[in-house]
């Protein structure tokens, strides 16, 4: 494909290692007399053995999201290609999407899809029907011709000149001398991009037709078009056009830049297929004619031959076709030498869907499905499913493992009921596979809590954690994994990122990631969440790696992930590090009231300071002096003496009043629900405009409640339960706020309460390298300033003089693009080390410094 980049094992920017080395860049020099007194100290025992640090570690999630396998990874260039696409699936689409007609000469013809016997099979049940009028005949007319063109994915195909594309089609005539069909690729506006190909299609069944075409010129928006001259009637179906340039060079295969990108994060690991995908929409198998379009991703449905795949809606907004299905993701497990990890349906939805099964049948089904997955990884090639693995090419079992059941319920106990019958039926027959539960959406709460409760009560071997949070919560808790249960079962963080692409965020990634290190004898595996985005179709922010039509680069977050995994180690040696001073501030800021598609009132609200000060008292009887908007809009008001936003349409709005330097006070407001979908948000310690706290108190359609931290916008939950919220009825409110503490308190009872989260800018973890005996020290610098740091090895610590450095190093709202990349690393060599030394990490920088042995 045009213009991809080739990809780097690693960077070396000489330039920058130059200066670094020379000691024009903050590192270069450290441990000499003059250098400043350090800001930090690490201390290291290299003689004690930290946990194991698992092979598989580091991995990859791959979910069709963002089109990241059609239109991305997958290959086929052809969109809608078996003309499966429909209304159903998404308002826009009708079974011709991506496709228009064309006539050649004065060729005349209709183009319809139709759905009758005369179909491909029962599983792709629409066709193309070429209707041929007059102007067709080649005799009269070699040039003529009538068909449609295909446009691909988004502004077209990328097509490379000098490239060759395999061509395939499934096609049928009603005539007994046949139907001449030509392919050709060209551009929106008709230029030829390849000589043109033709092939006689003969008699009235289905057969498929193949051959290739070399590009003789190169554009982006290309397009393949197949014409039929004479006349009569011919059916098209799977209509596909491949790159020979594929990952491995494999058939029905993956687009190779993308491919290389996630190989070279060296994953231990590749989870698949979803996310969302799993156990969202209906859970009943393919049925034709009436089935139900949006179906639960189901292994079955995406293996054996690809024209007897089924497409799918995808809960992502769009339609997939499975041709990357699950011999494939296996196969690409494979070829990165990753362990496959399947996550399989619960029949217990997620992702916004809050319904469970209550058909006993169906669950059979899907458990026995599952039994048959494993067999199909790992059976012999003469056993059912096996085979099927074997006529596909591949008479190796792939060796899976280990194997996930469920994703995000929200249904603890009815989601668990279904796990333990899963689970059992898989010991009873493969004991070997370790089958992994899951602990909800997110960081915390009361469904979090619930479903490690029951997965500790049921001695589950590891449980899957999913959360998003904001940079700053990752800077706060990279001790969370310090307290958890040794003895309990282990941690698979299936999905995390910090909201954004921005340096900044990479950077807190980063900083996380030390302490998941640290904790290494339980977090076994770890995930970072989406992996691929196309910039086109886009439904999730952040991701790892973007890409369109022509080109795919690394986010700063990319650089990340590849940088700990190649430097990952086999065993924390233990270390310690000092705090940045003065990080401990109290919790400061006004008060606010919003709702969010919801109308309520509030009265009588009061902030009075720890010492008994009335700071503001106002009960809405002199109109909203006192009040001013930071967020949304809503229609705020004065009704019958209470405070009133009327619009149950509004979200996001707040109203603030007071200062934003008070401390130490409790906040006291009365809350009606009057109508709408949610309950309140009470604010405090606004700072402004996308900076505060808020209780929501029935948020999430009225489902729970919770403390949300907002910095810069982006919101992450410190406590949160089941309290919901009835329409009508007043809630006495109070939030108590004592330097870093919060209490928080509803019609008299206690709450919850909150610690406000310190993010430390400075985190470290040392590992070990046992093939090459490196100490490997790790250190993230989110702060401004350069952190000289003395980093004591111990006494007789046997290193070597001279230590490999990679940085990571920029500035905090860099983003990488196709073109530019500002956050790559830099590769240099510090000759200062000792047992004890000093080193200085440069502003918003991560570190890999490689200590040899003596």
């Amino acid at each position: 494909m045009r213009g991809h980049r080739p990809l780097l094992a690693g960077t070396l920017i000489l330039a920058a290692a130059a200066a670094l080395a020379a000691g024009a860049l903050p590192g270069a020099g450290a441990g000499a007399s003059a250098a400043p007194a350090p800001d930090y100290r690490i201390t290291v025992d290299p003689r004690r053995a930290g946990p194991e640090i698992s092979d598989t570690m580091y991995g990859v999630f791959l979910e069709d999201i963002n089109f990241a396998a059609d239109g991305g990874l997958y290959a086929e260039l052809v969109r809608n290609r078996s003309f499966e696409f429909g209304p159903r699936d998404h308002a826009s689409y009708t079974p011709l999407t991506a496709w228009s007609e064309v006539a050649r000469g004065d060729a005349e013809g209709r183009a319809t899809v139709v759905d009758d016997a005369g179909r491909l099979n029962e599983t792709n049940r629409q066709y193309l029907r070429l209707d041929l009028g007059s102007g067709t005949d080649p005799g009269t007319d070699p040039g003529a011709g009538f068909g449609v063109r295909n446009a691909g994915f988004f502004t077209g195909m990328e097509i490379t000149a000098g490239d060759s594309y395999d061509f395939s089609v499934w096609a049928r005539t009603d005539q007994p001398q046949g139907t001449e069909l030509t392919v050709a690729l060209d551009t929106a506006g008709g230029t030829p991009l390849a000589a043109e190909l033709t092939r006689v299609v003969r008699g009235d069944s289905w057969t498929k037709y193949t051959g290739t075409l070399t590009a003789t010129a190169s554009a982006s928006d290309g397009g393949l078009t197949v014409t039929a001259a004479g006349g009569g009637t011919v059916r098209l179906d799977m209509v596909s056009l491949f790159p020979q340039d594929t990952f491995r060079g494999r058939e029905n295969g993956l687009r190779r830049d993308l491919a290389e990108r996630i190989a070279a994060l060296e994953p231990g690991f590749l989870r698949f297929p979803g996310g969302c995908l799993v156990n969202t929409g209906s859970h009943e198998a393919y049925a034709a004619p009436d089935w139900p379009r949006e179906r639960s991703y189901q292994w079955k449905e995406t293996v054996g031959p690809v024209e007897e795949r089924a497409v799918n809606h995808n809960f992502w907004g769009y339609n997939q076709s499975y041709g990357l299905g699950y011999f494939e993701y296996f196969q690409f497990a494979e070829d990165v030498g990753a362990m496959p990890l399947p996550v399989v349906p619960a029949l217990v939805t997620g992702c916004g869907e809050n319904r469970a099964t209550d058909d006993p049948e169906l669950l059979a089904r899907h458990i026995q499905d599952t039994l048959d997955l494993i067999e199909f990884a790992n059976g012999p090639a003469d056993s059912p499913w096996g085979s099927v693995r074997a006529e596909m090419g591949h008479p190796e079992p792939f060796g899976l493992t280990h194997l996930a059941v469920g994703n995000e319920e929200n249904l603890p106990d009815e989601y668990f009921e279904n796990f333990l019958a899963f689970r059992a039926a898989i010991e009873a027959e493969y004991p070997e596979i370790t089958v992994i539960g899951n602990s909800g959406p997110s960081a915390g709460g009361t469904t979090f809590d619930r479903l490690w409760n029951l997965n500790r009560e049921a001695d589950v071997a590891m449980v899957d954690e999913h959360y998003y949070m904001a940079p700053n919560w990752f800077l706060s808790n990279n001790e969370r994994y310090d307290s958890y249960d040794r003895s309990g079962p282990d941690v698979f963080l299936g999905e995390y990122a910090s909201r954004d692409n921005r340096f900044a965020n990479a950077l807190a990634e980063a900083a996380y990631m030390t302490g998941l290190e640290r904790n290494a004898d339980v977090v076994r595996l770890a995930s970072y969440a989406p992996l691929l985005a196309h910039t086109q179709g886009t439904q999730w922010r952040p991701d790892l790696i973007w890409f369109d039509n022509d080109a795919s680069w690394g986010s700063a977050s990319y650089e990340v992930q590849r940088l700990f995994a190649a430097n990952t180690g086999d065993r924390v040696v233990p270390s310690r590090s000092t705090p940045t001073p003065g990080l401990d501030a109290d919790l400061s800021g006004a008060v606010g009231l919003a709702t969010w598609a919801t109308s309520a009132a509030y009265d009588d609200v009061t902030v009075t300071s720890a010492d008994g000060e009335t700071l503001l008292t106002d009960d809405f009887s002199g109109g909203l002096d006192q009040w001013s908007p930071t967020t949304g809009a809503g229609t705020w008001s004065p009704v019958d003496g209470a405070l009133v936003q009327a619009d149950t349409t509004s979200t996001d709005n707040m109203l603030v009043a007071g200062d934003p330097a008070w401390r130490n006070y409790d906040l006291e407001v009365t809350a009606t629900k009057r109508s709408g979908s949610e309950g309140f948000l009470i604010g405090f310690g606004v700072q402004g405009t996308g900076d505060y706290y808020w209780w929501n108190l029935g948020g999430w359609g009225n489902t729970r409640s919770a403390v949300e931290q907002a910095i810069g916008g982006a919101k992450s939950e410190l406590v949160s339960d089941g309290t919901t919220i009835e329409t009508g009825r007043a809630y006495d409110i109070r939030v108590e706020v004592r330097g870093r503490e919060v209490t928080l308190f509803l019609d008299g009872e206690e709450w919850g309460s909150f610690t406000v989260p310190t993010p430390e800018p400075f985190r470290q973890v040392v590992t070990r390298d046992a093939e090459t005996g490196e100490l490997i020290i790790k250190v993230v610098n989110a702060r401004d300033e350069a952190a000289v740091t003395a980093i004591d090895l111990g006494r007789r610590a046997n290193v070597g003089r001279t230590a490999h450095v990679t940085t990571l190093q920029g500035d905090p709202d860099a983003v990488n693009g196709e073109t530019e990349r500002p956050i790559a690393p830099v590769e240099s060599t510090f000759r200062g080390v000792d047992d004890r030394f000093t080193y200085t990490f440069p502003p918003h920088s991560v570190t890999f410094l490689r200590v040899p042995p003596r």
